[in-house]
């Protein structure tokens, strides 16, 4: 017997989760199984400022930062379907949050302490994490921001182990969603 077939995606797939949840790596993979483009917004926005998140942070603050993080998903959400992964904080923003609502898919990649230890301690480029010590500010971030994420159409675990897994536990959410959808729709047609 053959799976059913991953539905057309006609909004981008919007990956939201705190910092070392997988959001690009997984988002990448993700984008290659759905044969649609990624975008990491956090590049974009480097891009678009010509400098390091961690340099806009420095030099502008925090709230220049969200500022243009606002505008840069909002215009990726203009643009055609595509796989995004955004910043661990891009989703607690009201007014990006509804825009994702509108013109796309949001998908929380929810993680456990120990996991988004493990992964952030690889790199020293996260800003929020040299504030202090990086276990207690996560700690502080998921409370926070897990009951913001929960609003996510999915939510999807990010464990340790091959990302693969992670991306197939997404198809299979996307491939249950669409079945329900379907039947929802072929109930309001009889």
């Amino acid at each position: 017997m053959s799976s059913p077939a991953i539905p057309k995606q006609d909004r981008s797939i919007v990956l939201v989760g705190l910092m070392g949840a997988g959001k690009s790596s997984i988002g990448r993979r993700l984008a290659k199984r759905l044969k649609l483009p990624f975008v990491d917004a956090d590049q974009e926005i480097e891009a678009a400022a010509g400098c390091t998140i961690e340099d806009i942070f420095r030099l502008h603050g925090e709230a220049a930062f969200r500022d243009g993080e606002r505008r840069v998903i909002s215009r990726l959400l203009d643009g055609p379907a595509r796989v995004m992964a955004t910043g661990g904080g891009a989703f607690m923003d009201p007014q990006t949050r509804a825009r994702i609502a509108e013109q796309g898919l949001s998908i929380w990649l929810k993680a456990d302490l120990e996991v988004l230890l493990e992964r952030v301690l690889r790199r020293d480029n996260r800003p929020l994490l040299k504030q202090g010590d990086p276990k207690r500010i996560l700690e502080d971030l998921m409370a926070r921001r897990y009951p913001v994420y929960a609003e996510a159409d999915l939510v999807i675990e990010s464990s340790t182990g091959p990302h693969e897994d992670v991306v197939e536990r997404i198809v299979d959410a996307l491939v249950a969603r669409a079945a329900r959808a379907d039947g929802a729709a072929a109930g309001q047609g009889a």
